[in-house]
């Protein structure tokens, strides 16, 4: 069987940095790490800023989430080739909190079944993942936009801004299965990396892993998010989101700052 050997690191947009622990949160952003009988599962999440100018705490909305697929894949509610129902059932037992907890997010799941050595995953809104194998990208997410800088996004809305608030369903999430090799790369980050690292940048780091060994995977997760993060307060660099923003007619420049998460994962023999 295969699995997956995983190490995060992230930075809240207040520098605040550290190793993945458990229910981890940089800033807003907020992931998971998880295993279960038949799968490796992992995500990541993104809750949307603007909510703290309702006096809502935006990573309350993410990390909750996180927490809620994690707990679902603890209990093997889940099934490998669907990670779309992980991101419903968690989302639907959000919307069932007898305190609303208000909030959006984007969410990006990735699922690495040991036995049939395919991944599955889902991704709604601009989080996302690449795949690496032999230097190159071989897979990668498809970022999901309303339109400039508004991605896709789980949402729960007060009933006076229902129909206001944008909320897109778990279903929109683009989801896809590949077969995996041993030794291939999994990255899987926050829009905080692929806003601010263009994919050669990322892969002129990934070279540097030499080792699947969870140390080496850590040490390589954190130069990918420290570089993103010096990037990001960059005011002359043409980071990738200034790019976009050029593309949709808006002058702009410099890196975006932003919460940065990283989860690096390699494909490898499974071990208890």
């Amino acid at each position: 069987d295969y699995g997956l050997v995983t190490a995060g690191c992230g930075f809240g947009k207040d520098f605040r940095k550290g190793l993945l622990k458990k229910g981890a949160c940089y800033g807003d952003d907020a992931c998971f790490v998880a295993r279960h009988r038949s799968a490796d599962v992992l995500g990541v999440a993104d809750g949307v800023g603007g909510w703290r100018d309702y006096g809502v705490d935006p990573s309350q909305f993410s990390g909750t989430l996180m927490r809620t697929c994690e707990r679902l894949v603890k209990e093997g509610r889940f099934v490998p080739s669907n990670p779309i129902g992980i991101l419903t059932t968690s989302y639907c037992e959000l919307l069932q909190n007898k305190v609303p907890l208000l909030g959006s997010s984007t969410a990006c799941i990735v699922v690495l079944d040991r036995t049939s050595h395919r991944l599955h995953t889902a991704n709604l809104g601009d989080s996302g993942f690449l795949v690496v194998r032999g230097g190159e990208v071989v897979h990668r997410s498809d970022e999901q936009q309303h339109y400039f800088n508004t991605p896709f996004q789980l949402s729960i809305a007060p009933p006076e801004a229902e129909g206001v608030v944008l909320s897109d369903s778990p279903d929109a999430a683009d989801s896809t299965s590949f077969d995996v090799q041993l030794g291939d790369i999994i990255l899987t980050a926050t829009d905080g990396l692929f806003d601010n690292m263009p994919d050669y940048m990322i892969l002129q780091e990934l070279k540097k892993l030499k080792n699947p060994n969870y140390e080496s995977i850590q040490q390589t997760a954190r130069s990918i998010a420290e570089q993103a993060h010096e990037l990001a307060y960059d005011p002359n660099y043409m980071s990738p989101f200034a790019q976009f923003a050029c593309d949709n007619g808006l002058n702009v420049r410099g890196g975006k700052p932003d919460d940065i998460t990283v989860l690096l994962s390699i494909v490898a023999e499974y071990t208890d």
